[in-house]
């Protein structure tokens, strides 16, 4: 039932209510046990049970922990407790990043008022917010919080502050006599007042017609009740990634197993020769370093004003394609602020952004003394005095700020540009009287002592068309000049002008008596006015929002504005951040309305401005962006942005203005509130994604390595070079430490200079297929040359060949850990020792390889043997082969 397109009177009688009186204190109670408490639904919430069970659903994870069993069970207990500690760890970490459970509906519930004002039985009384029920006559004042769904039945002077909900960057004034058409915009809706938006000037009444679930704040909770938390693309991608490593490492392991029995060896020897190279074909450490990096990247996104609160979403901002902005507070400051000024024939720019009342006046680009201009030294006087805003200096945060109306809020600012403060200005020319600004009249007129020399003087501001037409003189040259058409032209053409660049236009006129006028109203006093000017204003866009933007379009990720403003003044700020260039490129919600969630589909990618759009319309546009396969984050502050923020891949809500429910709901939060900051997120996020992959290429290609080296020494009758143990200390400790260092990898120049990847490309790609080959088969072919040499020099001592072995490999992944610090440039061109994380990591695993070899009560345990400097000799002549081909691997790449 569309409420807004019912009369008063129809509306009460289907609520069976009494606009005077209200409801009966038992009709109140029997509607309160019918429609329930007015309060919202809270989801059900993950246990920390669930929460830790949930750390140990990814495949590798599970291989890990069966290889953990099966290695107890054959008797291999230490490395059980290894493999079993690393998986533990992993989880721990995941749970304590990732903090605590979404807590968007309890922020809802905060944010509709403790108490409310009603109608009951012809007294009016305060009740609790939640025990309001449809049918209540609810009485609203400034400053209250509107407790229910309302259809407005008295309203005077009301204006209600709706960018939570709608996103619109100014109050909307209210018009309780209004009788809309159906499917009127959401921001349209002058006949109503919703849950949770505040009254910011006037007073009404209004008839509840919608009370918890039942809102518009009660549907936006509905929604995010609806949506369910899906895998960013690097979980997909690791999960893909550890069912092929487990598929194969079955395979490898049943095959090795087979020609084990057909060469006639024992059963068991062959059993723990599988469980061998199970501990190879896994990489350990893989999830947990993953888990490392990601917080580390937490943490640097932190001093990038970038809190992020989930551990995956750090990856999902590198492949982003799509940014949807909000554009009120996000894009723009939401701070009205006065840009032009038209006075005495003229029209001055006007700088400065937001409530700060510091900024120039320029006319034809020369910096002007507003006091050199009378006519706009008026027009400054004026707004300063017909306004009840006024302005305060936050000096321990050094920001101003404005209490009431943010449209006379910006006029107290010009003022202040002008060396006039609301205090001072009121304390010259006191107010003696005026007539309040209503919705009908569209206009304010405050009366003045002392302006001009004795005598009284009435200021009015309003809208342009109405003041313009009251108006028979002009102030000009400091006198005032009859309205000749050519000058009411020139004014309207100046008008219609800035209306056109999106500004919100005020007129100011005045007129001065002798005394005080003994009837003061609307007819007599706001007639035969002098046009003093105009000012225009606008929520101006951030400074710095344009050239991240700008920085967008390099790396190819699109800008979509999406906002709750009108089409024109959507496209004028689009078009100055340089997200639009035409106006084809707009759409507004009502013809979002009119065409199928395939028609969106289609349309979506060439939209750059959503405009005069509901919160489903938002969620409808990330849904169809993301149906073409993008990658999709969604910014904004309001709860009006809630839905969309949980539906896309990634959630960012501003941390300053940003309500509750859009910080809870989103899984970044800008600090700073700044557009750019995330165009930085993004930038370490992909810097992240390009580390995964380093340490990925790193660990496989050993990984490899280790399977090809226990394999093809049983496909050739030898012994296994490396024992369970070995293998297990190389892949949690060794490589662990480089593979951390290539996680704290810098980026490349070029990385923002890129395409977003591929969102089905996975992290185990061609280019790295090829790179895990060559640097698998070095390592081969380098272990087992030691191998056999060992093997031959030392008359087949077992003990000492395994060590050159292990020794070997050890010593030749830690070498060729600064190849893999670039997958395209060279050791030459990145430098070998600007990683100082790396040369430390390479340091401390190579004194944990001394360790095992000579420390007497670890030699036992690892079947090592303290090497002699000859055998050193033979280590490190094999050890340099894969970090040799993998630096030719690349020269040849670079020239295809």
């Amino acid at each position: 039932m569309e409420w807004y397109t019912k009369s008063i009177q129809d509306a009460i009688k289907d609520l069976s209510s009494d606009k005077d009186r209200g409801l009966g204190s038992e009709e109140a109670e029997k509607r309160l046990e019918k429609f329930g408490s007015n309060e919202l639904e809270e989801g059900g919430k993950a246990s920390l049970l669930s929460k830790i069970l949930a750390q140990f659903k990814d495949f590798l994870v599970i291989i890990l922990i069966v290889a953990s069993i099966i290695s107890a069970f054959v008797g291999e207990t230490s490395d059980a407790i290894v493999i079993i500690a690393i998986v533990i760890v992993n989880a721990v970490l995941g749970i304590v990043q990732e903090g605590k459970a979404e807590k968007a509906l309890e922020s809802l519930q905060k944010m509709s008022s403790p108490n409310a004002k009603v109608i009951r039985d012809g007294e009016l009384t305060t009740v609790p917010a939640t025990t309001i029920v449809p049918g209540d006559i609810v009485v609203l004042e400034a400053g209250d919080i509107v407790p229910a769904d309302l259809r407005l039945i008295e309203s005077s002077n009301l204006k209600i502050e709706e960018a939570s909900l709608t996103g619109e960057s100014v109050p909307v004034e209210k018009d309780f006599s209004k009788v809309l058409m159906e499917d009127a915009p959401l921001g349209d809706r002058q006949n109503m007042a919703y849950m949770g938006t505040v009254i910011t000037y006037g007073r009404g009444k209004g008839l509840v017609i919608g009370t918890g679930t039942s809102t518009e704040m009660g549907k936006i909770a509905q929604m995010l009740n609806t949506f369910k938390a899906e895998s960013t693309p690097l979980q997909k991608k690791l999960d893909q990634l550890g069912k092929y490593l487990g598929i194969a490492c079955l395979i490898v392991c049943g095959l090795v197993f087979a020609i084990g029995l057909l060469q006639g060896r024992d059963i068991l020897d062959m059993f723990m020769t599988s469980i061998s190279l199970a501990v190879a074909a896994i990489p350990e450490g893989l999830p947990a370093i993953v888990t490392i990096v990601l917080a580390l990247g937490m943490n640097r996104m932190v001093k990038r004003n970038a809190i992020v609160k989930k551990l995956l979403a750090v990856e999902t901002l590198g492949a982003t394609t799509v940014i949807c902005s909000d554009k009120t507070g996000t894009l723009t400051q939401n701070e009205m602020t006065v840009v032009k000024i038209y006075a005495g024939g003229e029209v001055l720019d006007v700088s400065g952004r937001g409530y700060g009342p510091e900024g120039s006046f320029t006319l034809n680009d020369k910096e002007i003394d507003i006091d050199s201009k009378g006519e706009a030294k008026t027009l400054l006087c004026i707004g300063g005095l017909c306004s009840d805003a006024s302005l305060n200096n936050d000096k321990e945060n050094g920001t101003w700020n404005i209490v009431g109306d943010p449209t006379e809020g910006a006029l107290i600012t010009l003022a202040g540009k002008g060396n006039m403060t609301k205090q001072g200005l009121n304390g010259k020319y006191p107010r003696i009287n005026e007539i309040p600004f209503d919705s009908d009249r569209k206009m304010m007129t405050t009366f003045h002592d002392n302006f001009m020399q004795d005598r009284v003087v009435s200021f009015t501001k309003g809208a342009p068309d109405i003041i313009i037409n009251r108006c028979t003189k002009v102030l000009l040259n400091g006198r005032e000049l009859p309205m000749t058409d050519e000058m009411r032209e020139k004014v309207l053409h100046t008008n219609a002008s800035f209306s056109k660049s999106a500004l919100r236009v005020l007129a100011f006129a005045m007129r001065t008596y002798d005394t005080i006028p003994d009837v003061i109203t609307s007819e007599e006093i706001e007639k035969d006015l002098t046009l003093v000017g105009l000012v225009g204003m606008i929520d101006p866009p951030r400074s710095e929002a344009a050239e991240a933007i700008e920085v967008c379009k390099q790396a190819g990720i699109k800008t979509i504005m999406i906002t709750g403003d009108y089409k024109d003044t959507a496209f004028a700020i689009a078009k100055e951040l340089g997200i639009a260039e035409r106006e084809d490129q707009v759409m507004a919600g009502d013809e979002l309305n009119k065409i199928s969630d395939d028609e969106l589909a289609e349309r979506v990618e060439d939209i750059r401005v959503f405009a005069r759009v509901s919160p489903e319309h938002k969620v409808r546009i990330v849904e169809a962006l993301k149906k073409n396969g993008e990658i999709v984050a969604m910014t904004g502050d309001g709860v009006n942005d809630a839905p969309a923020l949980k539906r896309a891949d990634i959630g960012v809500s501003m941390g300053i203005t940003g309500t509750d429910v859009a910080k809870n709901t989103a899984e970044v939060i800008l600090m700073d509130d700044n557009f750019a900051t995330i165009v930085s997120a993004v930038e370490e996020g992909r810097i992240i994604y390009s580390n995964i992959r380093k340490f990925v290429f790193f660990l496989l290609s050993c990984n490899v390595g280790e399977i090809l080296i226990v394999f093809l020494s049983i496909l050739f009758n030898w012994p296994v070079p490396l024992l369970p143990i070995q293998l297990l200390w190389l892949n949690l400790i060794t490589d662990s430490f480089p593979a951390l260092a290539l996680g704290m990898e810098r980026s490349e120049p070029d990385i923002m200079k890129v395409r977003p990847r591929d969102a089905d490309e996975p992290i185990l790609d061609k280019n790295m297929g090829i790179g895990i080959a060559v640097q698998s088969i070095a390592l081969t072919v380098a272990v087992l040359l030691a191998y056999n040499w060992a093997f031959r020099a030392y008359d087949g001592n077992l003990v000492i060949a395994r060590t050159i072995a292990f020794s070997t490999l050890i010593t030749a992944e830690l070498i060729r850990a600064y190849s893999s610090r670039s997958e395209r440039f060279t050791l030459f061109e990145i430098g070998f020792f600007s990683n100082k994380t790396m040369v430390y990591a390479t340091l401390l695993s190579f004194m944990l390889l001394i360790l095992v070899l000579y420390v007497p009560v670890l030699q036992p345990i690892f079947k090592s043997y303290p090497l002699s400097i000859g055998d050193w000799g033979a280590v490190i002549r094999y050890c340099i082969i894969p970090v040799i081909a993998g630096e030719i691997s690349k020269l040849i790449r670079k020239k295809r």
